[in-house]
Formats: C-alpha cells, sequence, structure tokens
C-alpha cells in the first residue's frame, strides 16, 4: 500500500468509493457531491489516497479551517489492513501540526470506525443532533 497526495483526477474513485462503505453510508446521496471535494483537495497537505497495486483503496481528508476530518473512507474489501489506521495517522498529524486548538470528528456509533478512533487516542466528547458521536484529539503538547 502507498499513501499519496489526492488529486483532482481522484475525486470521482473518491466519491465511488464514499458510496460503497457498509457503515457510515450517506442517507442522502446528495448531501456530499464529487464537487463538495474540490475545495479540500486545494488546500495543501490536506488530502491523501491510500492505493494498493493502481487501485485507490482509501482515502481521508482534512477540512483545515474547521479543523476536523471531513472523511476517512476505505473500501470494504480492504477493511483490517492497516488503511484506515495509516490514513487516520497521516490526517491527525497534518490536522495538529494546523494549530494548538483541538481536532474533531464524528462517525455513527456503533461503528468499525469509532473502534478505530478510540484505538488511535481520540475521546468521544458528545453527540451530535444527527446522533453521531463527537470525537476531539488535543495538541501533542496537550496529550
Amino acid at each position: 500500500m502507498t499513501l499519496r497526495q489526492a488529486t483532482l483526477e481522484d475525486v470521482a474513485a473518491m466519491h465511488a468509493l464514499r458510496m460503497s462503505v457498509r457503515e457510515n453510508r450517506l442517507s442522502d446521496p446528495l448531501r456530499v457531491t464529487e464537487a463538495d471535494y474540490v475545495p479540500f483537495l486545494a488546500q495543501c497537505r490536506a488530502s491523501w489516497v491510500a492505493e494498493c497495486e493502481g487501485r485507490l483503496v482509501g482515502f481521508a481528508i482534512a477540512n483545515l479551517e474547521a479543523r476536523s476530518v471531513w472523511a476517512l473512507f476505505v473500501t470494504p474489501d480492504s477493511e483490517r489492513r492497516g488503511v484506515g489506521r495509516a490514513l487516520l495517522q497521516r490526517v491527525t498529524d497534518a490536522l495538529l501540526q494546523s494549530g494548538p486548538e483541538p481536532i474533531s470528528l464524528v462517525t455513527e456509533p456503533g461503528t468499525r470506525a469509532e473502534q478505530l478512533y478510540l484505538a488511535a487516542g481520540w475521546t468521544r466528547v458528545g453527540v451530535e443532533p444527527s446522533g453521531e458521536i463527537r470525537f476531539e484529539r488535543g495538541s501533542p503538547s496537550a496529550v
């Protein structure tokens, strides 16, 4: 597996991957469109893709302005192979390096993603109106 910066050419494959996941599926597929990825890819060091044998198997995108993980998805056939952990580490590092304030993400309760975030040192801090769990991490000096 290799990690690299995502490019605009990756958007269609990233979006198709997002629509293929088993958990954290969008209840309304129109809520996130391919156009929604573009502003994040314009940010320096804010988005990555994981490839295996030339095929995109995962991606992660940071929202540097909001200090949050906007997206982290792995293909169903690549789950439990370290792809999610590697992408989470990359996006977490970028967010922590961008400033001292805490960083956040949200995910559905009862998912493998929830367990991944807990194992990676993220802390549950609440529940969003949508029912998703909110996680935070502090800066390395605060941990």
